[in-house]
């Protein structure tokens, strides 16, 4: 059984750098390669820096959203800055989401942990909500002890 939280969000904005994922939405092995790839690029390249350098927090969010029945995967930050690099400004709407917390060895990890339990065991066990599509993510929030910690937060409705 997956822990989990119900939390109310206002409403805020990731400007994020993203790339569209070629693999199968089935293809758990391809899409994480993929995310990994584009990780290692934009950390090599500076670009993950540069947004690093315009957020208003340390978070570093990795956000996953349908965009013209694309699946498109964006790396992104809190903030109301712009920048030429960024592909896009995405809004995340007031509501609720439902919240799942983890650690883990690695950002990438911890990232991976977090998507696998959101979408396998607790969007399923929660029979009172619906994830009805939007933007979701997942939130790192910093390190402790050489552990990366965070969250994957997902919009949901009430049944």
């Amino acid at each position: 059984m997956a822990t989990y939280t119900i939390e109310e969000k206002d409403s805020f904005i990731v400007l994020g750098i993203g790339t569209e994922l070629k693999s199968d939405y089935t293809d758990y092995a391809g899409i994480n390669k993929e995310k990994s790839d584009f990780w290692q690029t934009i950390k090599e390249d500076g670009r993950l820096d540069k947004l690093k350098s315009v957020a208003v927090n340390d978070y570093i969010f990795a956000v996953n959203e349908a965009v013209n029945h694309k699946m498109m995967y964006y790396a992104g930050v809190m903030t109301d800055a712009s920048l030429p690099e960024a592909t896009r400004v995405i809004q995340f709407p007031k509501g609720e989401y439902l919240i799942v917390k983890g650690e883990a060895q690695t950002g990438e990890e911890l990232s991976n942990k977090l998507t696998g339990i959101a979408f396998g065991q607790a969007l399923p066990e929660a029979q009172h909500i619906a994830y009805v599509g939007g933007p979701n993510a997942t939130v790192e929030m910093g390190q402790h002890n050489g552990v990366f910690y965070g969250e994957m937060w997902i919009p949901v409705v009430r049944k």
